[in-house]
């Protein structure tokens, strides 16, 4: 009996010489349930130091650790994996949590498996529990879970070798109105996440190789019957050891309504910007190469849109004005607008235009744009011309010039209104400057104003400065318009009320 002692003895010695370095903890149990060695990897896969701090015997290790399943279910009496190794029990893998007694979460997760060892006799002489540490999978997939599910980015997880999706997150959900029982367990064709993808040759093969999927345009068919525009990836991955494929999608319905906007908006500027009356072009910023024109601009300039389109100002020498050219291509590049720019628009057959330009920035398909408006004013500058020449002619002699003329002349200069001016302007002014204005309204010259009055020639040229000031012109006839619209013949003791003029 000492001899068989002695022998087991070694051969637990040499056991323990073998498993000692190894990277599996191990722990020896002899049948009576003693606690006899155990290797530092299962030592610090407890998070202790010596075997004793393991317990003595089993019924003290389960006092001190306590073990879980992994849905969180505390293992009763009986079902620690020590226990069922020493009733005799093999077992290939149990997978538990650990944690010291007390402890509110686990800290470590053992893969666990049994060995018994017969004497000769066939009775068990050495009781084994091999532990495989995988805490930092768990961990890991734990984390991986809880980011998944957290994502808002909609994902779904497939499995390689059935095709049947194992894992989806709400953000999958959310977007298809699917609910998880619709979709875990269904297979990739039923939900075919691949449909209508712009190079779904290239997906489905790299998908049966699983390999990496670049993101595509592909269509999701929907729970009540609809369809969804998005883009979808797929990623290889692991899960639990198993081979899947992560697929990730970008719900592509906003982009596609906002593009739907923009092509209406689009049409309906390119009407507008067609039908409107005023010379108008749409050019680029940078170089005011024209994109487009419209109707109004090719009749006015009598360039044909063809010869308008891709084309600077300058190559077609359209502004008749380097110097004034270079300011307005200046100004708008700087500020990107301006306001009642006067240029002079030369045509096609040399003629030349007086204009108002206007300018304003516009972004047209992403490109950096100007708007030009192009305001035809020759006529009007023409009739303003010819108006100032008549009566600068006219008062060269005014001893003719009837005041139903100047009341014509007045109401003129404000078109729509038959109302006279305020009278207090007049009132204002001081005595002799008012007796000034009344001769020049009847006249007379500077000469013969300073002789009706008896004052100094320069005395009238000062009030007659003043009254220029006063009245905001530059000439007597001016001046004579500015007193009629005012009620104002050449009567020194006040104005009278205007006629209505007509």
């Amino acid at each position: 009996m000492a001899e068989q002692n002695a022998l087991r003895g070694l051969l637990h010695h040499q056991l323990q010489l073998i498993v000692s370095g190894l990277r599996d903890g191990v722990i020896l149990i002899e049948p009576d349930q003693t606690l006899t060695w155990a290797n530092q990897a299962a030592l610090r896969m407890h998070g202790v130091e010596r075997v004793e701090d393991l317990g003595a015997t089993v019924s003290e290790y389960r006092a001190r650790f306590e073990l879980r399943y992994r849905n969180k279910h505390r293992l009763p009496a009986g079902e620690y994996p020590m226990e069922r190794v020493v009733a005799g029990e093999v077992f290939d893998e149990v997978t538990v949590e650990v944690a010291p007694a007390g402890a509110p979460d686990p800290q470590w997760t053992h893969h666990i498996r049994s060995l018994v060892l017969n004497d000769a006799a066939g009775m068990p002489d050495c009781l084994v529990l091999i532990i495989d540490d995988q805490s930092e999978r768990y961990d890991a997939e734990q984390r991986f879970e809880r980011t998944f599910s957290a994502n808002p980015a909609p994902a779904i997880i497939l499995r390689l070798s059935d095709l049947r999706y194992i894992k989806v997150n709400r953000g999958f959900l959310e977007m298809t109105g699917y609910g998880e029982d619709q979709v875990i367990g269904r297979s990739g064709l039923e939900i075919d996440v691949l449909e209508n993808a712009a190079r779904r040759e290239l997906a489905v093969e790299r998908l049966r190789e699983g390999r990496t999927i670049p993101q595509m345009e592909a269509t999701l068919q929907l729970p009540d019957g609809g369809e969804k525009l998005v883009l979808v990836a797929g990623q290889p991955i692991e899960v639990g050891n198993t081979d899947c494929m992560l697929f990730t999608f970008a719900d592509l319905t906003a982009r596609q309504q906002a593009h739907q906007s923009l092509r209406h908006s689009e049409e309906r500027f390119a009407k507008a910007f067609r039908l409107v009356a005023t010379p108008t072009v749409v050019a680029l910023r940078d170089d005011c190469s024209f994109l487009s024109v419209n109707e109004a601009f090719v009749r006015e300039s009598g360039y044909p849109e063809t010869e308008l389109i891709g084309r600077r100002p300058d190559d077609l020498s359209l502004w008749d004005n380097e110097a004034e050219r270079l300011a307005l291509e200046q100004q708008i590049k700087l500020t990107g607008s301006v306001r009642n720019h006067e240029m002079g628009l030369r045509t096609r057959n040399g003629n030349v235009l007086d204009c108002l330009v206007s300018a304003d920035t516009v972004d047209i398909a992403g490109q950096d744009c100007v708007l030009l408006t192009v305001q035809d004013i020759t006529e009007r500058k023409r009739t303003e011309q010819e108006i100032v020449a008549a009566i600068e002619e006219v008062m060269k002699d005014t001893s003719w010039f009837t005041n139903v003329v100047l009341d014509k002349l007045a109401h003129l200069r404000r078109p729509g209104s038959s109302v006279a001016a305020p009278v207090e302007e007049i009132d204002a002014l001081p005595a002799r400057a008012k007796e000034v204005l009344a001769l020049v309204c009847k006249g007379l010259d500077d000469v013969a104003i300073a002789a009706r009055l008896g004052v100094a020639r320069n005395t009238v040229r000062n009030h007659m400065a003043s009254l220029y000031r006063r009245a905001q012109v530059r000439s007597r006839s001016a001046l004579i318009v500015w007193a009629r619209e005012r009620g104002f013949f050449g009567e020194a003791s006040g104005p009278k009320k205007l006629r209505r003029a007509g």
